[in-house]
């Protein structure tokens, strides 16, 4: 009896947030967080439900503007060194948000270490911006080369970052922030005094951050002069950026 061939694993777009719009003219790609090595398959529930109030946010935000949200199941829960899983799973859904979509612009968002492959993949040509919360970095190593950062060149990138995240540094996301704003002056981070990982403590504050970003990166609205100031100024300064305790309260909903 042949033995059957073990089925290929692909990675793939969950079903548009929300009611998908008629014309769409603009994407988020929302990244889920991952394990720095496994070859498991994601939960897809569980991938959901790490990005669903960032997707529910960016949904109602942009559903007049044409927006449409997606979540990335990847095929595998694991960076895996050089492989690089996740991030090539990102490339693959721009490719495909180009092939659903046409030319749009296109908003890699990811959390953790899905926030890493929104980093990592952020050259891919339709990408325009990329959202990183908490990114999950590798400890600079003097005898490996540093992550990237190179491919960011042009895109409007904003990282944020609780201050006492206990799993993912956040000195790591400043340092790269700092190198990447050397080639790139469209890089700021934020800081979220005293929070964790998971932003809780200031949830609103950083879905509220989050809109004001992408619905000015994607279709072009004013950014809070909080964004504005740290995009325009000088490093340290605009990658140390204090969330402040209210922020988005006076924002249009």
């Amino acid at each position: 009896m042949a033995q059957q061939a073990t089925p290929v694993r692909r990675a793939r777009l969950g079903r548009a947030l929300g009611q998908e719009p008629t014309a769409v003219s603009g994407v988020v790609l929302l990244l889920p967080g991952g394990d720095e090595v496994s070859s498991r398959r994601p939960s897809p529930v569980m991938a959901t439900a790490s990005v669903r109030a960032l997707g529910r946010r960016l949904t109602r935000a942009g559903r007049d503007e044409g927006l449409a949200t997606h979540v990335v199941h990847y095929r595998y829960r694991g960076w895996n060194g050089s492989e690089a899983h996740l991030a090539r799973d990102a490339a693959w859904a721009a490719d495909e948000a180009v092939r659903r979509y046409g030319d749009v612009p296109v908003c890699l968002a990811g959390l953790g270490m899905g926030g890493r492959a929104a980093l990592r993949a952020g050259g891919h040509e339709a990408v325009t911006s990329v959202l990183a919360l908490a990114p999950w970095l590798p400890e600079e190593d003097v005898a490996a080369s540093p992550e990237p950062v190179k491919q960011l060149a042009g895109r409007r990138v904003l990282i944020v970052h609780g201050t006492h995240d206990a799993r993912t540094d956040p000195e790591l996301s400043f340092r790269l922030a700092a190198r990447a704003k050397k080639a790139n002056r469209d890089v700021c981070r934020f800081e979220v005094h005293a929070d964790g990982h998971g932003l809780s403590q200031y949830r609103d504050e950083v879905l509220a951050l989050s809109e004001d970003f992408v619905m000015g990166v994607l279709f072009g609205r004013a950014f809070s002069r909080p964004v504005q100031d740290a995009l325009a100024a000088p490093p340290p300064l605009g990658l140390r950026m204090p969330l402040a305790a209210g922020f988005g309260k006076s924002l249009r909903r």
